[in-house]
C-alpha cells in the first residue's frame, strides 16, 4: 500500500515509540489522515497510536484541536503558527504525549505568490519539550507527490522529536 521507505519509517516509529512508551496523535489538513494511515498500517501500532484529527477546514481546526481564530485570521491556515497550534492542540485533546501536525497546499490549485502550491508547514510536539517546525516547499509536483512527501517529512519529525 505504501512506498517501502514510508513503510520502513512507520515501522521504526512503532518499534521505537513502543520501547519508549510514547503515544502519538496526528493533526492533518492537506494529508487528510495519510500520516495516521501510514502508522496504523504497521501491526502493533495500537500500542503507540492514540488518535488522528483530520482538520481540513478552519472550523475543524478550531473545534477539534483548539486553533485560535486569531491565529487563523492573522497568519492563515497554512502557516508556522497554525501548524504549531495544531500540534499542541492534538496533544491537549488526546491522551498522546507526542504529535505531528501538517497544513499546506497540495494543489493543483489554491496557491498564491506568497503561499504557492507545494508549501507545507509541519510541526511536531512532545510534552515537556520545545516543538519542532519545518516549512517545506515541495513545489508544484502534483497533489499525490506533495502529500507523500509530507508523510515522509512528518515521520522524520516524529523520529526526531522522540530522540532522547
Amino acid at each position: 500500500m505504501w512506498p517501502q521507505d514510508i513503510e520502513d519509517a512507520a515501522r521504526a516509529i512503532v518499534t521505537d515509540f513502543g520501547t519508549k512508551n510514547l503515544l502519538i496523535a496526528t493533526a492533518e489538513s492537506c494529508t487528510a489522515g495519510l500520516i495516521a494511515g501510514a502508522i496504523t498500517e504497521i501491526a502493533g501500532s495500537s500500542t503507540v497510536f492514540d488518535r488522528g484529527f483530520v482538520t481540513y477546514s478552519n472550523e475543524a481546526k478550531r473545534e477539534m484541536i483548539g486553533v485560535a481564530n486569531a491565529t487563523l485570521k492573522a497568519h492563515g491556515a497554512v502557516s508556522r503558527e497554525t501548524a504549531l497550534e495544531m500540534a499542541e492542540g492534538a496533544i491537549g485533546n488526546s491522551g498522546a504525549n507526542i504529535s505531528v501536525a501538517v497544513t499546506g497546499i497540495a494543489g493543483p490549485g489554491g496557491g498564491s505568490d506568497e503561499k504557492p502550491v507545494g508549501l507545507v508547514h509541519l510541526a511536531a510536539a512532545r510534552t515537556g519539550r520545545k516543538p519542532l517546525h519545518r516549512e517545506m516547499r515541495y513545489g508544484d509536483i502534483g497533489r499525490s507527490a506533495v502529500r507523500l512527501a509530507t508523510v515522509r517529512t512528518a515521520l522524520e519529525m516524529l523520529a526526531e522529536i522522540s530522540a532522547d
